[in-house]
């Protein structure tokens, strides 16, 4: 397998998730496109656009650096089409890029909820729309979704309405998208099982001690890779990350584990009836 002289469009992949998903193709000699915000240094977070396209380079890809705001119609687009004009098409497209606040209805600004539903569900819903004509020329094209399984529960919704509304407003895209395009671009979304250690994770969930009761972006890069690998066919899926990756035959994942000593702490929309594949365990490592 491998992913060299296909081009990815990850937006969000300024670090974190987004960042492990581009190094992981950059090792094949893929051309990234980094489609984020940050420019400049942020006092609180690591990693911009340009510290991105630099990791991509050494790892040995070709990085295109673009300072886009994807709730910006006129920037998305151009996004696009300047990665189309250096790198002459899209193969795949990764709708990273996303918003939270973990709060209920009556604490929770209008201005911050509109920021998730304009990033997380308009924003996943525009970068793709523009990206389907390029997308449709591709041997074997993906658009990847960062968004949870649909499962309607109260429990997911009840604490944090507004956050839960956005990333369940991109798993809608898929189900419809997926349908659209059937036997023309695969459409799937994918989602952790435990918290993933990020610097969202970090500074609103609890500090280093759910850093350290989480798993490594990578794992959600190699699920990501081995899911580009497969033929567009394979569409419609939301996946959780070790389940999918256990069915592509990965048996070690204490490798992907921040600190072994701790328990991992499951992710928000992992559904009940969502085990753990078979021999991994959630539980510390003694």
């Amino acid at each position: 397998m491998s992913l060299k002289g296909k081009t990815l469009f990850i937006t969000g992949g300024s670090r974190g998730i987004g960042l492990a998903i581009a190094l992981k193709a950059a090792a094949d000699g893929a051309n990234i496109a980094i489609a984020a915000k940050t420019v400049d240094p942020h006092p609180k977070l690591e990693g911009t656009i340009h510290t991105a396209a630099a990791d991509i380079e050494k790892a040995g890809g070709h990085a295109l650096p673009l300072a886009v705001d994807v709730r910006e119609e006129a920037a998305v687009k151009a996004a696009i089409e300047q990665t189309v004009a250096r790198f002459g098409g899209i193969d795949i497209v990764v709708n990273n890029a996303s918003a939270i606040q973990l709060t209920p209805v009556a604490a929770t600004d209008m201005r911050r909820y509109d920021l998730m539903q304009q990033i997380n569900a308009r924003g996943s819903f525009m970068v793709s729309k523009y990206a389907l004509p390029y997308l449709a020329k591709a041997a074997n094209p993906h658009i990847l979704m960062l968004s949870p399984p649909l499962d309607m529960k109260e429990k997911w919704f009840a604490p944090a309405t507004a956050y839960a509304m956005a990333k369940f407003g991109m798993s809608l895209v898929v189900l419809g998208l997926a349908g659209e395009q059937r036997g023309r671009i695969a459409v799937n979304a994918l989602w952790p099982r435990t918290t993933i250690a990020t610097a969202a994770i970090k500074n609103l969930l609890g500090g280093d001690a759910i850093m350290r009761a989480s798993r490594k972006p990578e794992i959600l890069a190699e699920a990501a890779y081995c899911i580009f690998h497969k033929p567009k066919s394979f569409t419609g899926n939301f996946l959780i990350d070790d389940t999918f990756l256990s069915r592509e035959g990965v048996t070690d994942f204490d490798q992907y584990r921040v600190d072994p000593s701790q328990p991992l702490q499951v992710d928000f929309f992992v559904p009940d009836d969502s085990a753990p594949p078979p021999g991994v365990s959630l539980k510390a490592k003694v």
